[in-house]
């Protein structure tokens, strides 16, 4: 403290002699010197001693404003009365010089005192307010100067002087500008453009500093808040957004939640969305978006089969002025599912398809496509029914429907091809076409009739024109090639007739109707005249080359009774009588007959026999022999069935010398059918009658040799009548024993063939194919008769019965290829045949194989068997003509 004193003090004297020297008082002091501290010796300096001073009463007057200094009492020094502020004293003025009176009594004396108060740097400077508030636009300028309000600095000179600094800062500097009119102006100076977003507020300090020693500093807080400017277009968190939704989703499906910023504020930043369609174009209803969250919805469904990839572009737009926008883009994948079955088309259809196609011929082109991708969209497909249709791939989503298996119009002729695709999809989607193939007819079927053999039974004396029976052969084929027409073959063995006297035409006696197949005659059939119709009936189609098919037709004309029995004349011609011979006629159904008988000759001794041939057969040709006349008992009686005229009882003298007998021959048909014989017996000796009868056979072998007994012949005269007695009774006992010997022979025979009969397989006598067989029976017998082969036989075995009659009549085949085709099966016992049929109690096997002995003895001993010359047995029966 000293040390400041000293030269403080070397200065108060100083200036207090120049203060003497110039007549006034001149004392300096620095500032905030603290009370007590003496600022001059005011006494002294005045000339005053110090003893004076006290008693002179040296005092400063007080001129308006406070000293802050006082004179001492005792010792007369001018010394700091209270707290000493240049500043609150002069304030800036420069230099601060207090004017002091100093007042001296005894004498009054006025002395003029003047204090400096020096300035010491107490003062730091000072900002008009400790924070400024600035506003500056965010797009203003480098360069840009912003005026701020200086420090100030109570203090002056050098304590007054102040230098300005700036905290650190990119964008703000200072600038002090000093002019002379102005003085200095501060500046806050733009640096680097402002960006709001970037740096909102910048806080800033300036400091002020002043030249004393030390400088005291003051600082002031520059707070710059940037005013912000439309310059940040808003922006999407991602420049493009990928999102995957699959299709059908439901409308208002969220697809994705865009979001922009804007850095910007209020209005600026204030962001409103929209959307537009990039691709495709025509799908701008689709979606919608909300305005202000940025949410995007669907508006309608999606359909992957229809826009699998949607690309969107989303527009953020702010509220300023003018209004910055940002972009983005949504590309959304559609996902597909599978909610597409697939569809089948057929592109090409060949159709009819020819039933004799080759196997692999293309049918149909299909095509076959799944809207769906992927596995869902990879398609499989089948044919159904797996033949005789099948797919054949030939390129992606192609098929081809082949031809597997042959074709047969006739078994099949329209297919429903049913092709089945299927998907890979889970769960898998199926879908089907039905393609409708039709086969065209092709002539590879011949017409083929019901039977290979058609028996119709034919009635004779039939009407002209009537209907036989009716043809009809099957052609599977159509149109065209199915329509059949009909003829009756003619030439190579096609059909003819055996009639009496040669082989006619069969086309003579009937015709066919070649569209109906309507067999009819052309004419009356006479069954005398031809039994058998056999010939072929041929069935041709329209095809090309035509088809055909034959089939055999045998008509059975059946036996109508139109002829009467009719008598045999006698071998000899001559009304002849003699004994045991037969009886003699002069004409086919004439009375004239004779015959003679001996007296005495016993009961049941043959006297004539009556012959009778019917031209009908079976029933109708079956005749019997009754004693019309006399109707009384007589002498003599008649053979049912044998003709054959006996003595009923011994002849007596009383029965006279002749007998006229009236015998009546009837056939059995319906109705029945007779004719009557007179016989005339003379009753004669023994011996005449004996020699009547040598001579009738005589004049027999001689007349005809090939027959025994046919008629009777004139006798030689009564003369002669025991040499023809002898004679006639030798030939009868060679006869006789002839006829035991072949009897018994062919009863043998008859039993073996009847045990052969009984033992043999019944399918080998009663079916198999084989020639005609007509079976005829009668009430003491029956045999079957062919034109060619004896066959089947049966007999009755007891009294008249309503008898069968079976035709089962089966020709051979003709000769050629077509026979074997043909050929039908070996018939069943009870074939079905075309015309009536006729039905009888039962068959007689017995009796069926002395049927075939009596046959074959026929024809062995046909001259002791039948001595007649006329086709039939004697006495009636049933046969076919040979």
């Amino acid at each position: 403290m000293g040390v400041w004193w000293g030269p403080v003090v070397r200065v108060l004297v100083l200036q207090a002699a120049w203060a003497l020297v110039g007549g006034q008082v001149r004392y300096s002091v620095p500032e905030e010197a603290k009370a007590g501290t003496v600022v001059g010796r005011l006494a002294q300096d005045l000339g005053l001693e110090a003893v004076d001073a006290e008693a002179r009463r040296l005092r400063l007057v007080a001129q308006g404003r406070r000293a802050s200094v006082e004179v001492s009492g005792a010792s007369g020094a001018l010394v700091v009365s209270s707290r000493l502020d240049r500043e609150e004293l002069c304030g800036k003025s420069a230099p601060c010089a207090l004017r002091l009176e100093v007042l001296v009594e005894r004498p009054l004396r006025v002395f003029h005192v003047e204090l400096e108060v020096t300035d010491i740097n107490d003062n730091a400077p000072l900002f008009p307010a400790a924070r400024k508030n600035l506003s500056i636009a965010e797009l203003s300028l480098p360069g840009s100067r912003f005026p701020l309000e200086g420090a100030s600095d109570a203090d002056t000179g050098a304590n007054a002087q102040l230098s300005y600094t700036l905290s650190p800062s990119e964008h703000f500097n200072l600038d002090l500008l000093k002019t002379e009119e102005d003085g200095e102006s501060l500046f806050l100076v733009l640096a680097k453009l402002l960006d709001r977003e970037t740096v909102a507020v910048h806080r800033l300090v300036v400091t002020a500093s002043d030249g004393g020693r030390p400088p005291l500093t003051g600082t002031m807080e520059v707070v710059i808040s940037v005013l912000d400017a439309n310059d940040n277009a808003p922006q999407f968190n991602q420049s493009v957004y990928k999102v995957q939704l699959p299709e059908n989703s439901d409308r208002g499906t969220l697809v994705i939640t865009v979001n922009a910023t804007d850095l910007d504020e209020g209005t600026n930043g204030n962001i409103s969305y929209s959307v537009q369609h990039l691709f495709p174009q025509d799908r701008r209803d689709v979606f919608m978006i909300n305005r202000k969250s940025g949410e995007i919805r669907l508006r309608e469904k999606i359909d992957f089969e229809d826009v699998g990839l949607y690309r969107l572009q989303v527009d953020a737009s702010d509220q300023g002025s003018p209004p910055l926008s940002g972009h983005c883009r949504v590309v959304l994948e559609v996902l597909d599912v599978n909610d597409n079955a697939p569809d089948v088309w057929v592109t090409s259809l060949s159709v009819p398809v020819p039933e004799d196609a080759a196997v692999g011929t293309v049918v149909a082109l299909l095509s076959v496509s799944d809207r769906d991708s992927g596995a869902n969209g990879r398609v499989r497909c089948a044919a159904w029914p797996p033949s005789p249709f099948g797919l054949v791939a030939t390129f992606a989503g192609s098929y081809s429907l082949v031809l597997r298996e042959s074709l047969d119009r006739e078994r099949v002729a329209e297919y429903e091809v049913e092709v089945r695709a299927e998907d890979g999809g889970v769960p898998p989607l199926r879908a089907s076409r039905a393609v409708r193939v039709p086969v065209s007819d092709v002539n590879d079927n011949a017409p083929a009739f019901a039977q290979a053999v058609y028996t119709v039974l034919a009635r004779e004396n039939n009407a002209a024109g009537a209907e036989l029976a009716r043809l009809w052969a099957r052609d599977p084929d159509e149109a065209g090639n199915g329509r059949v027409s009909y003829s009756v073959a003619e030439g190579g063995g096609g059909g003819a007739a055996a009639v009496v006297g040669g082989w006619r035409p069969a086309s003579s006696y009937v015709s066919v109707d070649a569209e109906s197949g309507r067999l009819w005659a052309l004419q009356p059939l006479d069954y005398e005249e031809v039994q058998v119709l056999q010939f072929e009936v041929r069935a041709v189609d329209a095809g090309e080359p035509p088809l055909c098919g034959n089939a055999t037709v045998q008509v059975f004309v059946v036996d109508e009774n139109d002829n009467a029995p009719a008598l045999l004349p006698a071998a000899g011609g001559g009304p002849w009588a003699g004994a045991s011979g037969e009886a003699a006629a002069s004409g086919p159904g004439s009375g004239a007959l004779w015959a003679w008988a001996a007296w005495g000759a016993p009961a049941g001794q043959v006297v004539a026999k009556i012959r009778a041939v019917d031209a009908d057969s079976g029933y109708n040709a079956w005749l019997r022999y009754e004693l019309w006349e006399p109707r009384e008992k007589g002498p003599f009686r008649v053979g049912l069935y044998s003709g054959e005229v006996s003595t009923a009882r011994a002849l007596e003298e009383a029965d006279g010398p002749r007998q006229r007998l009236v015998i009546v021959v009837r056939d059995h048909g319906e109705p029945a059918r007779s004719a009557t014989a007179t016989l005339s017996v003379s009753l004669v000796e023994g011996a005449e009658a004996a020699l009547a009868a040598a001579g009738s056979s005589s004049s027999s072998s001689s007349s005809s040799p090939s027959s025994s007994g046919a008629g009777l012949r004139p006798a030689a005269g009564a003369e002669g009548g025991a040499a023809a007695a002898a004679a006639a009774a030798a030939a009868t006992n060679v006869w006789l024993v002839v006829a035991i010997c072949a009897v018994s022979s062919l009863f043998l025979l008859a039993v073996v063939l009847y045990g052969a009969s009984r033992w043999a397989p019944r399918a080998a006598v009663l079916s198999g194919p084989g020639p005609a067989t007509l079976v005829c029976a009668s009430e003491v017998g029956s045999w079957s008769y062919s034109q060619r082969q004896s066959r089947s036989l049966c007999v009755a075995d007891g009294a008249g019965k309503s008898d069968l009659m079976v035709f089962s009549p089966n020709f051979p085949p003709p000769a050629g290829p077509a026979a074997k085709e043909t050929q039908p099966e070996p018939p069943a016992l009870l074939d079905t045949v075309s015309g009536p049929a006729f039905l009888a109690s039962r068959p007689f096997p017995l009796f069926a194989s002395l049927a075939r002995v009596a046959v074959l003895a026929r024809r062995l001993g046909r001259r002791w068997w039948e001595p007649g010359s006329a086709p039939g047995p004697a006495g009636g029966g049933c046969w076919s003509g040979a």
